[in-house]
């Protein structure tokens, strides 16, 4: 067997940005696991909280120029890449002018919640998957943290099921305690599908809600990941609930030795038909 190649995809990491503990969970285990033999590619956004000239950002032109659909509208991709310094890892950033230009990430100056933080998120769970056919490499495990990715395990196991890229490739979701009280509008679900997805099976986000981002997730990853403990009590009844069917279901705190046990669960994961 050759080495693993496992895609990590999240809101944050640090160095470029550090608003929750993702940021740092992202920033270690890549590397935890390189060190180990693995070949890694991550993706974020690229919120404007990120200075591009101190973090030597820069365009990836062979890889920009794609339309992503959201809704009625098609919004151009941007690609950026930096170094991790200190670290032989690359970082893969999904921009567009319109959701990732403003100086704050999920909040305005006000601590308002974006009103569109559901197309943003849409907009990165497409255009990773888009990145990475561009990149022409085939991740035997996709590793989604937090509300923001929840879309992809869903996206993996419909509309990029056949892609050669995607075919073979098993995704895990972990899911943090940053929840939201934000109600998007009812048009969230129409803007969510691709081809091959209709209504009944993205029925899950019909609350249009944290808590629906979450249990899409849930829904359709291979495999669970609870970092932490301070669920709401909803979500914590549907983890219940897919722990009974899920055979790959653990409950990892982020601070704990947590790299034998994440590689353990990659190799068992793609040795599950």
């Amino acid at each position: 067997m050759g080495k693993l190649r496992i895609l990590y995809v999240a809101s944050e990491i640090n160095p470029f940005l550090k608003t929750t503990e993702v940021a740092d969970f992202v920033r270690k285990l890549p590397q935890a696991m390189q060190e180990r033999g693995m070949e890694i590619r991550i993706l974020v956004p690229r919120f404007g909280l990120i200075n591009e000239r101190k973090n030597r950002l820069h365009e990836v032109v062979r890889l920009s120029g794609i339309n992503i659909s959201i809704g009625d509208e098609e919004k151009p991709l941007i690609i950026k890449v930096a170094s991790i310094p200190n670290a032989r890892l690359q970082v893969y950033f999904i921009d567009n002018e319109d959701y990732f230009q403003r100086k704050y990430v999920f909040h305005d100056s006000n601590q308002k919640f974006y009103d569109d933080n559901d197309e943003r998120a849409i907009f990165f769970c497409k255009g990773s998957l888009e990145t990475v056919k561009k990149l022409g490499w085939q991740p035997d495990i996709v590793h989604c943290n937090d509300w923001m990715t929840s879309l992809i395990p869903m996206y993996l196991k419909t509309t990029y099921k056949n892609d050669p890229i995607f075919k073979d490739s098993k995704t895990v979701f972990t899911i943090y305690n940053n929840s939201f009280d934000h109600k998007f509008d009812k048009s969230l679900l129409e803007k969510v599908k691709m081809v091959d997805i209709n209504d009944e099976m993205i029925s899950t986000l019909q609350s249009a809600d944290y808590q629906g981002f979450i249990k899409i997730g849930l829904q359709y990853a291979d495999a669970v990941i609870k970092a932490g403990e301070d669920n709401t009590q909803e979500i914590d009844s549907f983890f219940q609930d897919v722990a009974k069917i899920k055979r790959h279901f653990l409950a990892i705190a982020p601070d704990s030795n947590y790299s034998d046990t994440y590689y353990n669960l990659y190799h068992e994961l793609i040795s599950t038909d």
